[in-house]
């Protein structure tokens, strides 16, 4: 759980700050779960420049209560979490101080947006907030106000995430709840995961990721983990500590997530999907008579594949789609050996290429038809399929016919400058494996809408 919150102060000299305004949101990752926001009688005068900043004056805040009044509260909304903060060392010190006068000594775990923000978001002009989630696009009101920073932070916070692929938040997450003491049954843990499409991290008693997955239902899913009785699945039942997810609302963004964090993050549990998950590939070659010939063959490496999959089943079922659409010849996509079977079934779908009726050039056209529609060379693209919530949308960027990445954005906001959208994207590798994730949920599923530019 984090504290994501935002001190607003009277300025003046290090260390004799009072605080004016104080707002704390509590935020499991996913959404808000409790919020605490209230203005604080410094018992001191604000400087004029914060007057000015901020809109907050002296008059406003003689009837607020003083810090030894929201205290309790304070301590209620952090309890148990890590506090997060826009240059958190500044809000972490306001808050020792204050506590430091009621002789308590208030200690916790900080996250910074900042630091962060330069590890996961680099090159950017300026880490300020306002200028910052301008940016990227991050809708933000009531600025230089507690309640309106700390939402932009907690927006802020939620891209981060997303884009920390290594997973190191979650990680510091997992370990401090361990110093917590906190030990959960796997009912508790089930108990706590949604039944929504996403993926889920499996974390062993040190924070390490021991297995990462993808599922439409993640709650039934982490279920079978828990409840199988295969090798690996006793192994994560007696290591597991803490189950983790991202939710991802598109399909194709859990698949594009799990590939690339199984390639990065090497969870022992995932072994065989460190490889690629697609061994068999289509391929184009023409025969002696100048037709295109398609063969499904084992992947190699060496050759320029169309498309790929994951089982040869699914190849051949692709190839049946195929034939159809592009009137494509059985005998030429290798479902036919004999020319008298696919002459007295297909002769009337793919015009007798099989038997010379129709010309090589004009068969080959349907071919190369069907082979620039499976790339995305030279094609500038957005795949935008639905978000995490009715708000929201996804995007798929692909630039040059180079996957880029993916990442989400706020209806109330729409994404019109390709700059903005390259700031919010969470990167990842353009391999094989994700060009083909992408070919394969084009190939058999509806997207929301596809944007060339």
């Amino acid at each position: 759980m984090y504290a994501i919150l935002d001190i607003e102060t009277t300025g003046g000299q290090f260390n004799e700050e009072g605080i004016t305004e104080i707002a704390i949101y509590k935020f499991d990752g996913h959404e808000i779960v409790d919020q605490f926001i209230s203005l604080v009688n410094p018992e001191k005068p604000i400087q004029p420049f914060v007057v000015n900043l901020t809109g907050i004056n002296n008059a406003m805040l003689r009837s607020a209560p003083k810090f030894f009044e929201v205290a309790k509260r304070i301590i209620e909304m952090t309890e148990g979490c890590i506090l997060v903060a826009h240059n958190s060392s500044f809000d972490y010190r306001i808050l020792r101080t204050e506590f430091s006068r009621l002789g308590y000594d208030f200690e916790k775990e900080t996250l910074c947006t900042v630091e962060l923000s330069k590890k996961l978001i680099p090159d950017q002009l300026s880490y300020s907030l306002g200028k910052l989630v301008r940016a990227l696009g991050i809708p933000v009101t009531d600025r230089h106000r507690a309640s309106g920073d700390a939402m932009a932070t907690v927006k802020l916070f939620k891209l981060l995430l997303s884009k920390d692929v290594e997973k190191e938040i979650l990680k510091s997450l997992i370990k401090t709840e361990v110093k917590s003491g906190l030990s959960p049954k796997l009912l508790d843990i089930i108990e706590q995961l949604p039944t929504k499409t996403g993926v889920y991290y499996i974390h062993n008693e040190n924070g390490d990721l021991i297995y990462i997955g993808k599922s439409k239902n993640m709650k039934k899913r982490v279920n079978q983990h828990f409840s199988g009785t295969s090798a690996k699945c006793l192994k994560i039942q007696l290591e597991v500590f803490a189950v983790t997810y991202e939710e991802t609302g598109s399909e194709l963004i859990g698949f594009l997530k799990e590939s690339e964090e199984i390639k990065i993050n090497k969870p022992r549990y995932n072994r065989a999907q460190t490889k690629s998950i697609f061994q068999w590939a289509l391929y184009a070659e023409k025969d002696s008579n100048g037709y295109l010939n398609l063969k499904l063959l084992k992947a190699d490496g060496r050759k320029k594949e169309i498309t790929a999959f994951s089982s040869l089943q699914e190849g051949k079922n692709a190839l049946f789609r195929i034939t159809s659409n592009h009137k494509l010849c059985q005998k030429y996509t290798g479902l036919y050996a004999a020319k008298d079977e696919c002459f007295q079934y297909k002769i009337k779908e793919c015009d007798g290429a099989c038997i010379g009726k129709i010309l090589p050039e004009v068969y080959n056209e349907r071919v190369e038809d069907f082979i620039h529609k499976n790339q995305f060379e030279n094609n500038n693209m957005i795949i935008i399929d639905r978000g995490r919530n009715i708000q929201e949308r996804c995007a798929v960027l692909i630039e040059n016919g180079i996957y880029k990445g993916y990442c989400f954005y706020d209806l109330n906001y729409q994404i019109n400058n390709i700059e903005i959208l390259k700031n919010i994207i969470i990167p990842m590798q353009n391999n094989r494996d994700t060009r083909n994730i992408i070919h394969n949920y084009l190939r058999k599923f509806k997207v929301m809408k596809i944007v060339k530019f």
